[in-house]
């Protein structure tokens, strides 16, 4: 995970639009992709990125900014906003097959494209059916890529309490694919 300057983030508190552009263009991929992991959704995933930063913009507005380590705060506004996506949603989640990337290569044939994204269908409900904090860990451990010791970072947690998150997630996962009809 690369870092801005801490000179950025400071002048971002000063709420400097060159500070918060570059804020922006360094974390919006990286938002966008734990949000889309989690929704399964392009559009909704791009409406709750802006979400994230206007969130963002706001608290840096009434004086209420990161305190400790921004990235952190930043996905756990990213966070805040999944769950109350969800909420909204009443937790009902269909994914659309037709929506999910298609990453098909020269060796996959119809049939093994049309499996994959069933089990990523699959898998989407069944992250879904975690606790929160074990669908966040779960989702940026393996879907993002972050190091235990980022998720502890961005989760404001020791490597210990990640390290036992992953853990609890995978058994869960594990008991919810098998079980599944």
């Amino acid at each position: 995970m690369v870092e801005l300057d801490q000179k950025i983030y400071e002048q971002a508190k000063q709420l400097d639009v060159q500070a918060l552009g570059l804020i922006y263009d360094r974390y919006s991929p990286d938002i966008y992709s734990y949000i889309y992991h989690r929704v399964a959704s392009p559009n909704a995933a791009e409406d709750l990125t802006s979400q994230t930063f206007m969130r963002m913009l706001e608290a840096v507005r009434k004086g209420n900014p990161w305190r400790t380590s921004f990235t952190g705060w930043l996905f756990r506004i990213a966070h805040n906003i999944v769950i109350d996506y969800y909420r909204r949603h009443d937790k009902q989640q269909y994914v659309n097959i037709e929506a999910m990337p298609y990453l098909a290569s020269q060796q996959d044939t119809p049939d093994q494209i049309v499996h994959k994204r069933l089990h990523n269908q699959d898998l989407l409900a069944a992250i879904n059916k975690l606790t929160e904090e074990q669908a966040q860990v779960v989702t940026l451990r393996f879907l993002e890529g972050y190091s235990i010791a980022e998720v502890a970072q961005i989760m404001d947690k020791t490597e210990g309490a990640i390290k036992a998150l992953q853990y609890r997630a995978v058994r869960s996962l594990n008991r919810i694919l098998t079980e599944r009809p």
